[in-house]
């Protein structure tokens, strides 16, 4: 019975985790904004993964799923000045929240960073944290 009580306590003690996004870019005209979470970093050399998000502003609707926002897995090349797409999720609500309407791993080959894009700043966000 202590052993329940002490799992029950540890359980309703341990709160959510949720990502730290840093705004990177906005477009309002768009009416997006990108964020990166520097916690999702993880580099192995020049090479290094991190987390976006993408927040919409309207509701966008592609073969029947709506959605308000895209979490985003992309790899970076700090050393080549290029991207990865890995995977992508699709969201119900704002912020990565609601249902996940949408998910898929994505196999790409390597672009490179636009200059003066949203890509550029979430990879120069990936390959500044060493």
């Amino acid at each position: 019975m202590t052993r329940l009580i002490l799992i029950m306590l540890l359980v309703l003690s341990c709160g959510p985790a949720y990502a730290e996004w840093v705004e990177v870019s906005a477009n309002k005209m768009a009416g997006v904004i990108a964020y990166a979470d520097p916690d999702t970093i993880r580099r192995k050399g020049n090479l290094v993964k991190m987390t976006s998000l993408f927040d919409l502003q309207t509701t966008q609707t592609v073969r029947g799923n709506s959605y308000l926002s895209i979490k985003s897995q992309q790899a970076y090349d700090c050393a080549e000045d290029r991207s990865l797409a890995l995977a992508y999720t699709k969201f119900s609500g704002s912020m990565g929240h609601g249902t996940e309407v949408y998910s898929v791993s994505v196999e790409q080959n390597w672009k490179p960073v636009s200059p003066m894009s949203v890509g550029q700043e979430l990879w120069k966000v990936a390959c500044a944290k060493k």
